[in-house]
C-alpha cells in the first residue's frame, strides 16, 4: 500500500528582512511511524545539492567517529542573496532558506552543504518505526539582530488511493534535533499539525538555553512577588506594585524571546493557506508499506538499566511512595516503544546491583501487566526486596520465585546480581581499555574491592539459593576477564576464555565485553596461531574462536576429566555427574542436586555489552560518533551470534535536584556514556521523556535485526551474513559503512526476495 502526502510547507511569517551572515541553523528530524528509511534519491549531477556558490566552513571534529559540527562562528556567504528590505509574504520561501532531506543515519552539521531538495520515498514493514530528518539553514538573518527568523511549518496526513490515512500526531510525528555538548543529539517534540520553528543566529538550539531560562524566571518571579497580597495597603503602594509588575512583564514580553510575536503589521493566520501556500517549500513523502510485520517481541533482547536514585533525585520523588510508583511506571512504559526491555538498577558495594523490571512484587495486578507485555523481551527479578516489606530477603526470594514459576511469561525472566566480575590488576585494565576503580566510582559513587575467588564464591552462593526454589533460572552474570588472585592461563585473553570455568553451573547467561575481543585481537592471533593452521586463522572470526572456547568449556567430557576435581558420591547419583566435584583452586566441596544438574544441561546463552568502550571506530553509542558507528552495535550482535544484549544505563546523568536541571554527562566517562535519553523538563513544560538520535538508532538497529532474520529464515543464516557483507553494510567492527545507502540495498533486497 503506498501513501503519500499532500505536502509539508515550510512557511515563513516574518514581515521584513534584513540580510545578514549567514549560519547554519536547525535540524529538525520529521518521524515516521510504521515505516522504514529507504533510496533518499541523490543529485544526478553527481555531488548531490550541489551549490557552488556556497562556501563551506571549516570542519572541527568531536568526540570521534569523524563527526565534525563545526562549533565555530564562522559563516558563509552567498553571492545570489537577496538585498535589502523584503516582505516574505511576496518572497518564495525558497529564497529566504535552504531545506533539504538526510537519512536518519546522516549527522548533519554546519559542514554540510545545502542539497537539492527531492521528494522522499520511503519503505516499511508493518508494526515498524522509522525517521527522516530534514535540514533547513536560513540564507538570510531577519526579525532584528538576536533570532535569525521563524519558520511556520504545516504537516498534512499521509492519505493511500484507497482512502487509507496515518493521521499526523498519531502516526507521523515531528521533533527537533537539539544539541547537547554542541553535537545533535535531543529529539525535542514540535506540536502538530502546525508548528513554529525560531531560528538564532549562532545556534541550533531551538529551546532557552540555562541562563535564559533563569533570566526569565527571575523577571516572573519579581512580578508574583511584587503582587502579593496587599489588602489594606495605602492605594498609592498598590499603584506602584501594579506599575512595576507591568514593566517586569512589558521586559519580558519585549525580549527577544517573544520578538517574533511581537510584529506591529498584524498577523498571518497560519491555517490560512491561501493566503502564503503558493510561497511555501512542499517536502512530498511517499511511504510504501509492505506485508512484513515486525513481532511485537523483539528477536534478541535488548536490557537497558534506568537508574532508580536518579529519578528519586531529579523528581524529588521518595522511594517506595506513591509518586515513585508513577515515575517509574512512566519510564517503563515510554522506553517499550523502543523495543527495548527496561530494568531499573541500583549499584551496592563491591559492583553488587539490585536490578528489577518491575517495581511492584510478584503477587501485584502490575506484575503481570508488565511481564505480560508482548513488547517486553526479558525481565529481571529482584533478589532481594525492592521497597521494604518486613520479609526476609530469603523469604521474598523464594514467594518471588514461586509466584513467576507459574506464569507463561516466566520464559523471559533472568537474575542480574553482580556487574562486571573484574580482575583488580590494574595493568590488566589498562590493557583492556578500561580502569576498574574509574568504572566503580562512575556508576556507584563507591571505590570497588579487586573481585577475587571470594566473590565469585558469592556469586555462586546466590545463584545456587535462586536454583533451589527455581532449577530452571536463567542468571546472568557479566564479566571482562578473570579473577586476578587465581590466575586461569598465562595471558589475558585466554583467561577470558576460561572465565566460564568458575561460573558453571550457576550462570546461564554469559555476557561478555564487546572491547575485550576487540583489544585483544593481535593477542588471539599470536594464540590462535598454536592452535589452528593460518589458513584458519585468517578466515575465521575473532568470535568463532570465543564460541569454540564457550562450547569447550561446556563440554561435559572434558570436566570430567580435569584432574583439579575429584568426583564425588552423594544420594545414590552415579560418580559421574559433572556436577559433583571438589574444586581445589576453590578449597570447597561443590555438591549439587539432581535439580541442579537438570539446570546445569539447560542450553547456554551469550549475551554481550557495551560500557566505556570499545572506543572509534568500533560500534558504540557514545556522543559524536557516527549515526551508522551507533546503528551498528545491533548489527555486531546479530552478525556474531549473540542471543541478547545489556547495557548498563540509559539516565545515568549527573545528580540534580530539580527536573529541568542542565543535564550534565558523569565525570570519568565518554559523552553520553550511559545516557539514551533526557528529562522533558529540561526542554519545555512537558513531563515525557526526550529521545537522543542515538535512542532512535538503537531501535533502527533492532529493526534491521527482523530484516535479517526474516531473510535467513528463507534463504538459511549464511546467506544473511552474505547479505550484510556483498552490501558493504557490515563486516566486521572496524569495517561497517560509514553512508546509508548500503542499508536501504539491505532492506530493499530484503522486501523485493521476501514479499509474498
Amino acid at each position: 500500500m503506498v501513501y503519500r502526502s499532500r505536502d509539508l510547507n515550510q512557511k515563513i511569517s516574518e514581515r521584513s528582512l534584513d540580510l545578514e551572515t549567514l549560519r547554519s541553523k536547525v535540524i529538525p528530524i520529521s518521524q515516521v511511524r510504521s515505516q522504514d528509511l529507504n533510496n533518499l534519491r541523490k543529485n544526478k549531477r553527481g555531488i548531490p545539492g550541489s551549490h557552488p556558490e556556497v562556501i563551506v566552513p571549516p570542519v572541527e571534529g568531536v568526540a570521534g567517529g569523524g563527526t565534525a559540527y563545526g562549533w565555530g562562528e564562522i559563516g558563509t556567504q552567498d553571492p545570489y542573496l537577496l538585498r535589502g528590505s523584503i516582505d516574505p509574504r511576496k518572497v518564495n520561501s525558497s529564497e529566504l532558506v535552504h531545506v533539504w532531506c538526510m537519512p536518519s543515519s546522516a549527522n548533519v552539521g554546519p559542514q554540510d552543504m545545502p542539497r537539492t531538495l527531492e521528494p522522499i520515498s520511503l519503505l516499511a514493514a508493518r508494526n515498524e518505526r522509522e525517521s527522516v530528518q530534514i535540514a533547513i539553514r536560513p540564507k538570510v538573518s531577519w526579525a532584528g539582530s538576536s533570532i535569525a527568523g521563524t519558520m511556520q511549518m504545516q504537516c498534512t496526513d499521509l492519505c493511500s488511493t484507497s482512502g487509507d490515512r496515518l493521521v499526523v500526531g498519531e502516526s507521523l510525528k515531528v521533533r527537533r534535533v537539539v544539541p547537547i555538548l554542541g553535537v545533535p543529539d535531543a529529539l525535542v517534540p514540535l506540536e502538530v499539525p502546525l508548528s513554529q520553528l525560531t531560528l538564532f543566529p549562532g545556534s541550533t538550539a531551538q529551546c532557552l538555553g540555562k541562563a535564559e531560562r533563569i533570566q526569565l524566571y527571575q523577571e516572573l518571579r519579581s512580578c508574583l512577588d511584587v503582587m502579593e497580597p496587599f489588602d489594606g495597603k495605602p492605594l498609592d503602594e498598590v499603584v506602584e506594585r501594579v506599575n512595576s509588575a507591568s514593566s517586569s512583564l512589558r521586559r519580558v514580553l519585549l525580549s527577544p524571546l517573544f520578538s517574533d510575536f511581537c510584529l506591529d503589521n498584524g498577523s498571518v493566520d497560519m491555517m490560512d493557506e491561501d493566503a502564503i501556500s503558493n510561497l511555501s517549500i512542499r517536502v512530498k513523502i511517499s511511504l510504501t508499506v509492505w506485508d512484513f510485520i515486525l513481532p511485537a517481541t523483539p528477536s534478541v533482547p535488548a536490557v537497558i538499566g534506568i537508574s532508580d536514585t536518579v529519578i528519586e533525585d531529579r523528581f524529588g520523588v521518595e522511594h517506595g511512595s506513591s509518586k515513585w510508583y508513577e515515575a517509574l511506571d512512566q519510564h517503563f512504559q515510554w522506553l517499550l516503544q523502543y523495543k527495548i526491555s527496561p530494568f531499573f538498577c541500583r549499584w551496592r558495594e563491591n559492583m553488587r546491583v539490585l536490578t528489577y523490571t518491575c517495581p511492584w512484587p510478584a503477587d501485584h495486578p502490575k506484575s503481570d501487566e508488565y511481564f505480560s507485555d508482548p513488547r517486553l523481551a526479558a525481565y529481571a527479578v529482584p533478589y532481594s526486596p525492592v521497597v521494604s516489606c518486613g520479609d526476609t530477603s530469603k523469604d521474598f526470594l523464594q514467594r518471588e520465585v514461586e509466584i513467576l514459576r507459574t506464569k507463561s511469561h516466566w520464559r523471559k525472566a533472568y537474575f542480574y546480581l553482580w556487574d562486571e566480575v573484574r580482575t583488580g590488576d590494574d595493568k590488566l585494565s589498562a590493557q583492556l581499555g578500561l580502569a576498574a576503580s574509574i568504572v566503580a566510582c562512575s556508576f556507584s559513587g563507591m571505590i570497588s574491592v579487586p573481585l577475587n575467588l571470594e566473590h565469585y564464591e558469592a556469586i555462586r552462593n546466590m545463584a545456587s539459593e535462586i536454583h533451589a526454589y527455581a532449577p530452571d533460572a536463567r542468571i546472568m552474570t557479566t564479566y571482562y576477564c578473570g579473577p586476578s588472585d587465581a590466575p586461569l592461563a598465562s595471558n589475558n585473553f585466554e583467561a577470558f576464555l576460561k572465565v566460564p570455568e568458575f561460573l558453571r553451573p550457576h550462570t546461564q547467561i554469559y555476557c561478555t565485553s564487546e572491547w575485550v575481543i576487540g583489544k585483544s585481537v593481535k593477542i588471539w592471533r599470536r594464540i590462535s596461531l598454536q592452535k589452528y593452521s593460518l589458513k584458519m586463522v585468517r578466515g575465521m572470526d575473532v568470535r568463532k574462536i570465543v564460541l569454540v572456547e564457550f562450547q569447550t568449556s561446556f563440554d561435559h567430557k572434558r570436566k570430567t576429566s580435569c584432574r583439579d576435581r575429584i568426583i564425588l558420591k552423594e544420594n545414590g547419583q552415579p560418580n559421574n555427574c559433572p556436577l559433583l566435584f571438589r574444586d581445589r583452586r576453590l578449597g570447597s566441596t561443590m555438591c549439587t542436586s539432581v535439580q541442579q544438574t537438570t539446570a546445569c544441561y539447560r542450553k547456554k546463552e551469550w549475551w554481550t555489552y557495551v560500557c566505556m568502550g570499545p572506543s572509534d571506530p568500533h560500534p558504540n553509542w557514545h556522543l559524536g560518533m557516527r549515526g551508522t558507528q551507533h546503528r551498528a552495535v545491533m548489527w555486531r550482535v546479530w552478525k556474531e551470534g549473540g542471543t541478547g544484549f545489556l547495557y548498563w544505563g540509559a539516565n545515568c546523568y549527573e545528580k540534580a535536584t530539580v527536573p529541568s536541571a542542565e543535564i550534565k554527562f558523569r565525570r570519568g566517562l565518554p559523552p553520553g556514556d550511559g545516557v539514551l535519553y533526557y528529562p522533558g523538563q529540561v526542554f519545555s513544560s512537558s513531563q515525557e521523556p526526550v529521545a537522543s538520535l542515538r535512542l532512535e538508532r538503537l531501535l533502527s538497529g533492532l529493526q534491521d535485526i527482523e530484516y535479517l532474520k526474516l531473510y535467513s529464515s528463507r534463504f538459511g543464516r549464511e546467506e544473511g551474513l552474505h547479505l550484510l557483507e556483498k552490501t558493504g553494510m557490515y563486516l566486521g567492527p572496524e569495517r561497517y559503512t560509514h553512508e546509508h545507502v548500503p542499508i536501504d540495498v539491505m532492506r530493499g533486497e530484503v522486501y523485493r526476495t521476501c514479499q509474498s
